[in-house]
Order: structure tokens, then C-alpha cells, then sequence
């Protein structure tokens, strides 16, 4: 008998990867040139040449039982961490050390460890809609309670007003993903100023520790020359979680980081006890063969112009089909307004033209398809026309 935790969890199973499954059983089917699976967030652009070129150099040049064993401290290499550290302090302007950054098996993983960290039984973790759907187990795996705040559907920026109303005395943490997984949306400087002084607010207010989580997967993912704000610089009880899986295209990989700045209330203990969550886990450490790719390959990053191309092309074909849909400052995402209000009858009725789509209520906003746009150009133009077919019977055009 499975524990009752895990009896909801098995039911509420992800329906980004059941559509993936069903995406590889019509490929067996009708071929998988004609089926356009826009479900997983799985880039196939190759990762930069540099990446291989530096597996290959550690591999042939390294001592082996130094490259594959256990690192000294579950933070990471103290290189690699200082590597990191610098980096983003040319690029952003901050003051990090090494210590501040806590090497993990990616931004999932991250997110594991500081939540694990942060949260006693009750604590509230606040997210906007709409948001990665493993948000809800993530605080779940701790007894937390995630507290949504509805989406804004003109702009899917946060609902501030909503945030200020809803942020109480057990509020322990506020995630926020930006550029955001679904609607590929950038919040604004403005809105994190404004968040950033409501949290300030209510930490007074309630004597309380309210800590800003930054999940930041995509944040190398960026158009049209927008600016991914850098959240620590906002507000001092900033934690960053980041991955290499969408910058560097190394999903299975599995290598992130933490920042936990000094300007954290308490600082040392909550890097002491990340470093704990992080072994108690079950990730011991980083994996640390990609610890040392990435100091390798610190400044390379994947071709944006593969995933704008596609970016464009959908977007301006759904346009012209006559669905609705914000276009994407960032990520590889495009959120398509349902054209019934069931969206999830849609995406059933779009599998019958082999289209493959994604609930929006997997991300707490009903009424919404997303489409990952992280595959061939290929298939990109190739599912037009089933678009348009499923438009007509949709009565878009």
C-alpha cells in the first residue's frame, strides 16, 4: 500500500508528460513527421560545441577518481562556486562569494533543497497564475500549503493587490518564475519593485521572515532585448534557483545552483542548512562531471535565433488562425486562450489533427493551452495547416 501522500500525487500525475507519452503512441502510429507534439519543454537545439568539447577534455585528461567522486562540501567545487559567484557579479552587479552558491541536480532540485529548508508543517508558499504545476508537489513534499493568486489575463503579470491581500502571518515563501513557464511573460521591473515593497511591508507587519524565490530556468531565454530583472538587487530575502538545462540545452544533465546572498536574514544558517537538504535528500551533491563543464563553458549559451524563429512563425500562424495568444518576451512557450471554455475537451479535440497540447489547468488557469515551441522548425510549419483545419471546426475563421 503506497503512502496517501503519494495516492493524490499518483493521481493529479503530470499531464505534460501523459501528452508526451501520447505524443510517442501516435508517432508509432502515423509516423512522427506527422504528429507535432508541442507538450515537453525539451529543447532540441544542440547544446553549444563547447560543451562537448569540454566532456571530452575532462574525461581524456582527468584522474577519474577525483572527476567521478564525491566532492569535498554537498555545496560543490569551491571553484566551481567561485567561478559562478563571479560570473554573475560582472553580469549583475552584485557582491557574491562562493559560499553563496550551493551547486544542485538542477533548478528542481534547488527548489527541493530550500524549500525543505524553509518550511515547517502549515507554512504558506505563494505562486502566481499561472506556474509550473510541480509547485504544488514541491511544497507538498514539506506539508507546506501553496496559496495561488489568480492570473491576470490581459497582461499574466502578477495581481499585486491580490498578492498584498492574500500574504498572512504563516506565509513562509513567494516563488516567482520569470520569464514565466507557461505564458513566456517577463515581469516587470515595476512589478518587482512593487512586490519586493509589499513583502518588505508585511514582513514588519508580522514580526515574520518572507523569503523571495527566484526559479529561473529560462532566464537566458530572453527577446527582443528584454530585460530579465535580477531579483536579489530588489529585495534582501532573495533566493536564486537556477538551471543549465534551457541555456545550455543539458536537461538530463541535471545541474543548477542556488544563491543564497548575504543580505538573507541569517544567512550562514540557512547556507548551512541548504548544504544538510542537500544531502539528506538524496543528491549528496551536484553531479560532478557537469560541475566541471559548466566552469568550462561559464559564458557560452544556446542559440537564441533557432528558438525565435520558431517563436515568430507560431505565433504570427495561430494569429492568423484566428486563436488568441499573448506573444512571448521569453522562454519557449506559447499560451493559447482556449477557444470553449472546457480547454481541456480542445486539447482532446486537437489530437484528432495529431496536435498535442497542454492544459492550462495543469498550471492553474483553465481556458488556456500551452504549446512548447522547442522543436524543428520542421514541425512548426508543418502543424499549420492542422491548425487552421482545427480552427475551422472550432469556428476561429
Amino acid at each position: 500500500m503506497i503512502a496517501e501522500k503519494m495516492k493524490g500525487m499518483v493521481a493529479n500525475s503530470s499531464a505534460i508528460r501523459a501528452m508526451f507519452e501520447e505524443g510517442n503512441r501516435l508517432a508509432e502510429i502515423y509516423g512522427a513527421e506527422n504528429v507535432f507534439d508541442f507538450s515537453l519543454g525539451n529543447p532540441n537545439v544542440p547544446a553549444p560545441e563547447a560543451v562537448k568539447k569540454a566532456i571530452i577534455e575532462l574525461v581524456s585528461e582527468s584522474d577519474p577518481i577525483v572527476l567521478h567522486g564525491y566532492t569535498n562540501s554537498n555545496s560543490g567545487y569551491a571553484d566551481v562556486r567561485e567561478t559562478i559567484a563571479n560570473s554573475l557579479n560582472e553580469r549583475f552587479g552584485t557582491s557574491f562569494e562562493g559560499k553563496n552558491i550551493i551547486m544542485t541536480v538542477g533548478a528542481a532540485g534547488g527548489l527541493n533543497v530550500i524549500l525543505k529548508t524553509l518550511l515547517n508543517p502549515r507554512d504558506e508558499v505563494i505562486a502566481f497564475a499561472p506556474y509550473f504545476g510541480e509547485y504544488r508537489s514541491y511544497t507538498n513534499n514539506f506539508d507546506g500549503v501553496l496559496v495561488e493568486i489568480s492570473p491576470d489575463k490581459e497582461t499574466f503579470q502578477p495581481k499585486l493587490d491580490e498578492f498584498e491581500q492574500k500574504i498572512t502571518a504563516k506565509t513562509k515563501a513567494v516563488i516567482v518564475n520569470t520569464p514565466n513557464n507557461p505564458t513566456g511573460v517577463v515581469y516587470s521591473e515595476d512589478t518587482i519593485k512593487k512586490m519586493a515593497a509589499i513583502m518588505e511591508a508585511k514582513q514588519k507587519e508580522f514580526g515574520t521572515e518572507i523569503y523571495l524565490i527566484s526559479d529561473e530556468p529560462y532566464r537566458e531565454l530572453a527577446y527582443d532585448g528584454v530585460e530579465v530583472p535580477y531579483l536579489t538587487k530588489y529585495y534582501d530575502n532573495t533566493i536564486v534557483g537556477y538551471s543549465y538545462s534551457k541555456s545550455l540545452s543539458l536537461p538530463g544533465e541535471r545541474i543548477g545552483y542556488l544563491v543564497i546572498p548575504d543580505e538573507v536574514t541569517d544567512s550562514e544558517t540557512v547556507l548551512s542548512a541548504a548544504n544538510v537538504a542537500n544531502r539528506i535528500l538524496g543528491f549528496v551533491n551536484a553531479p560532478t562531471l557537469q560541475q566541471k563543464v559548466v566552469v568550462k563553458c561559464i559564458n557560452e549559451k544556446t542559440d537564441l535565433s533557432f528558438y525565435d524563429r520558431n517563436r515568430e512563425t507560431l505565433y504570427n500562424g495561430l494569429l492568423e488562425c484566428g486563436f488568441e495568444c499573448i506573444k512571448p518576451q521569453g522562454a519557449f512557450y506559447l499560451f493559447v486562450k482556449s477557444p470553449i471554455a472546457d480547454e481541456k475537451e480542445f486539447c482532446s479535440i486537437a489530437k484528432k489533427y495529431n496536435l498535442l497540447l497542454v492544459p492550462g489547468s495543469s498550471f492553474a488557469c483553465p481556458g488556456y493551452v500551452r504549446l512548447a515551441y522547442c522543436v524543428s522548425y520542421e514541425t512548426i510549419v508543418n502543424s499549420l495547416p492542422k491548425f487552421k483545419e482545427l480552427a475551422k471546426e472550432m469556428k476561429c475563421i
